[in-house]
């Protein structure tokens, strides 16, 4: 507006009306919204948390926080936050150090999940996914498919969860299938909380809970009619070295 002035010589108010501009916006300083700044604080929480998390699940993760805004507004300050998922290359994992993990204090506090791939004798590739409670390190299900979707896992744990009650949390990697929409509404609607461990640390932190237990079962296990024989006898007979090797039954007893 001031080069046109300064080029015509005419004044502001004659040059706001002849480009059709109110004064009031040509002078309008914008505020900053407080309450945007605090949906956009949370909107990079929660993204560091699900980092495979798009605009909208985000949306739909504040909006069940009672924060209540439209999509547009979210798409906004989820791109000036610069969050948007971009795909990167694989790059060789590096060395880090091993965490130690609070132990839960009760049986079904946490479950921990993983797969652990296999192969017939055909060639063919199974996939496992077994659940461990952290706790006892009793072997609550496992699930052997040729093919495990996020909803696959879902009816997986509704299924456990109706003979021992609902986990408080579960534990997980960043895989697609743990990441996906219907686990996450699985989670939601039965009050559980999902624990996603960041990539890099995944492999360490599983480690500790989930990848020792398939490591004895799967020699025994090579037949899928195996794996429930070989589920009970993990818990009658062979006890863990982190829990003084007492028994999965008895420790849950305690």
């Amino acid at each position: 507006m001031s080069a046109i002035r300064e080029k015509v010589n005419i004044s502001e108010r004659r040059a706001c009306r002849l480009v059709g501009l109110s004064r009031s916006v040509l002078h309008y300083d914008a505020k900053p919204d407080h309450e945007n700044e605090v949906l956009a604080a949370r909107l990079v929480e929660l993204a560091h948390e699900r980092r495979r998390f798009g605009y909208r699940r985000l949306h739909a993760l504040v909006e069940r926080e009672g924060m209540h805004a439209n999509h547009k507004r979210i798409y906004r300050l989820y791109r000036e936050a610069g969050l948007a998922v971009r795909r990167r290359r694989k790059r060789q994992g590096v060395m880090i150090e091993r965490e130690q993990l609070a132990l839960p204090g009760a049986p079904n506090e946490v479950w921990s999940i993983d797969f652990v791939m296999d192969a017939l004798s055909n060639g063919r590739r199974v996939k496992c996914l077994t659940v461990v409670d952290d706790f006892t390190k009793e072997a609550v299900d496992i699930v052997v498919d040729h093919g495990i979707s996020g909803l696959y896992v879902a009816r997986a744990l509704d299924r456990a969860a109706r003979f021992r009650g609902y986990p408080k949390a579960v534990r997980t990697d960043q895989g697609p299938e743990f990441t996906s929409r219907a686990l996450d509404q699985w989670a939601y609607a039965n009050g559980v909380t999902l624990k996603l461990i960041r990539k890099r640390r995944a492999d360490t932190v599983l480690t500790v809970w989930v990848t020792g237990f398939p490591n004895d079962w799967m020699p025994c296990a090579a037949a899928w009619h195996w794996q429930h024989a070989d589920r009970t006898d993990r818990h009658r007979s062979r006890g863990q070295p982190s829990s003084g090797n007492v028994l999965p039954l008895r420790y849950s007893d305690r």
